[in-house]
């Protein structure tokens, strides 16, 4: 078999000549080795690449990222769902409770109060001070069926105007309400030559020009432990406030019977969570 002789992809100087001039010449063929380009160099170059992360590094950095990322929003989607499943369960008890015990707040109302000493006086040294005795008959109402209340000692002061001047304070001893009961409530309030500050002196002097009477309002506080049946709640602090009051100063020695039929009294639940109060 005969040699095939490739000839290059540029023909040298020799056989370009012959054929140009058509002579049968022999020639000789040079094979050129085929041209590749440079090879790169593995060295490192700072000047061109100052850092160059390992793929496999840098996958694996990825998939810990997601991992992470996917764990976080498990976690935020199964508490949110326990959460909403709590509410839930909560306003079912809520529900169920309230269906079986129809709960309400206990009721009270002012009967009657009579103010028997009130005396402002200002000493020649400039100082004001303040004695008050009044009558006091409130009706504590339990409305419920199947709810007993039982109160600690009641705590009750009485205010005058908007700047809540203390007029007089008193107490109460503790009792129970049983369903459907109504308690009857009569408590002495006094106070004994207590020094007022300037702008509560103005304030009640001011209060005392009005046509209608002296403008009171009665606070009291205590807490309350509810029973139902054979369950037992710890003690929840209410606070009841009556207003609608107007009192006139007493003249001699007989009492005065303050305006009680505007006064409206409501009860406000006060329950403690940490530090805060509702």
């Amino acid at each position: 078999m005969a040699d095939r002789v490739y000839p290059s992809s540029k023909p040298n100087g020799t056989t370009a000549n012959a054929a140009a001039n058509h002579h049968p010449t022999a020639t000789t063929t040079t094979t050129n080795p085929p041209q590749f380009p440079p090879a790169k160099s593995h060295l490192y170059n700072p000047t061109r690449h100052p850092y160059r992360p390992n793929p496999a590094l840098h996958a694996r950095h990825n998939h810990r990222r997601c991992s992470c990322r996917r764990c976080f929003c498990l976690c935020c989607f199964w508490s949110i769902l326990i959460f909403l499943i709590v509410l839930l369960l909560v306003a079912i008890a809520g529900a169920v409770f309230y269906v079986l015990y129809r709960p309400h707040r206990p009721d009270f109302s002012l009967s009657s109060l009579k103010i028997s000493q009130f005396n402002l006086s200002t000493t020649s040294d400039d100082v004001t001070r303040l004695t008050t005795q009044l009558n006091l008959t409130l009706s504590s109402k339990n409305t419920n069926k199947k709810i007993t209340f039982s109160y600690n000692p009641i705590t009750i002061n009485l205010f005058s105007g908007q700047q809540k001047v203390l007029l007089s304070n008193g107490t109460f001893s503790n009792f129970t309400s049983q369903p459907g009961d109504v308690t009857i409530i009569h408590s002495v309030l006094s106070m004994n030559s207590q020094v007022l500050d300037a702008d509560s002196v103005t304030s009640l002097r001011s209060d005392l020009k009005r046509k209608n009477g002296l403008p009171m309002e009665m606070e009291m506080e205590t807490k309350v432990k509810v029973k139902m049946e054979k369950l037992k709640s710890k003690k929840i602090g209410i606070k009841i406030v009556c207003d609608g009051i107007h009192g006139m100063i007493p003249k001699g020695k007989t009492p005065a019977v303050a305006s009680t039929s505007n006064a409206k009294c409501k009860v406000d639940l006060q329950i403690k969570i940490w530090k805060f109060n509702f």
